[in-house]
């Protein structure tokens, strides 16, 4: 069972930069689609980023394009999202998720992926 820990969330000011981690175990799989969803107060979970952990291309919604970087350290089963220039519309709760059979290069809808995290929580103030 793979298992998902989120972590760097926190508060910052428009403009400013945080990074999130995700912590990945329990792998059964050589290769997952990850991704990296958020739902603001009142919306649908949202798609943001995903990759691969075999690689490939990725996938950025095009709310995040050029502001936000999806990556991952293998060695570390890590998988990241640097969030830069953030807005007040970035404001939401913050999931990772991960399944084997997803096509990561067009994100995927969070109605296939089996397994997430707990959340963490971005808030980003004007």
């Amino acid at each position: 069972q793979v298992q998902l820990v989120e972590s760097g969330g926190g508060s910052v000011q428009a403009g400013g930069s945080l990074r999130l981690s995700c912590a990945a175990s329990g792998y059964t799989y050589s290769t997952y689609c990850m991704g990296w969803f958020r739902q603001a107060p009142v919306k649908e979970l949202e798609g943001v980023a995903a990759m691969n952990t075999g690689g490939g291309p990725t996938y950025y919604a095009d709310s995040v394009k050029g502001r936000f970087t999806i990556s991952q350290d293998n060695a570390k089963n890590t998988l990241y999202l640097q969030m830069n220039s953030l807005t007040p519309e970035d404001t939401a709760m913050y999931y990772c998720a991960a399944d084997p059979w997803v096509s990561c290069w067009h994100g995927g809808s969070w109605r296939e992926y089996n397994f997430w995290g707990q959340g963490t929580q971005v808030t980003v103030s004007s």
